[in-house]
């Protein structure tokens, strides 16, 4: 079983099938074009997302509906197409689409997440995207805690 050497998780092995493709990458990362998606159980429900390529990035990830019950996936046509999805209609995020919002943690340790432009992966043919949206339904700084929960 191949594996891959990462910063934060030491020797991990994995499976040619686990690796998620970004035919574009991600915005700012656009070489970035591999990653591996790990979901360490004493963790869950968090995600993170490993680059195959850098060892140094992996980026902190929760599944969206855990953020948001109510939340509602809508995605462009050109996103549709490059996770091989039919323009015709937007897909359900129950429906074999993985729909995560990126975390961040800001100065004075405020903990957000990315609502504004999920990372949507289509899981039949382990293809990805970073969905940006073109409303302002959701926001990027969406708060997972208040000033008074933050990190320290």
């Amino acid at each position: 079983m191949p594996q891959i050497l990462t910063k934060y998780f030491g020797a991990v092995e994995y499976q040619e099938t686990d690796v998620v493709q970004f035919p574009s990458g991600l915005p700012a990362f656009e070489e970035e074009r591999q990653f591996l998606t790990m979901e360490p159980p004493a963790q869950a429900p968090m995600v993170f997302l490993q680059s195959m390529r850098n060892s140094s990035l992996c980026f902190l990830a929760l599944p969206i509906l855990t953020i948001d019950p109510e939340y509602r996936l809508q995605m462009t046509p050109e996103d549709l197409h490059s996770l091989n999805l039919s323009a015709e209609h937007q897909p359900g995020i129950r429906d074999g689409i993985l729909c995560l919002a990126l975390i961040a943690i800001a100065e004075g340790g405020f903990i957000s997440a990315n609502l504004l432009a999920p990372i949507v992966i289509h899981a039949a043919d382990r293809r990805g995207v970073q969905a940006i949206r073109v409303d302002s339904s959701y926001s990027h700084q969406h708060p997972l805690t208040g000033k008074e929960d933050a990190c320290s």
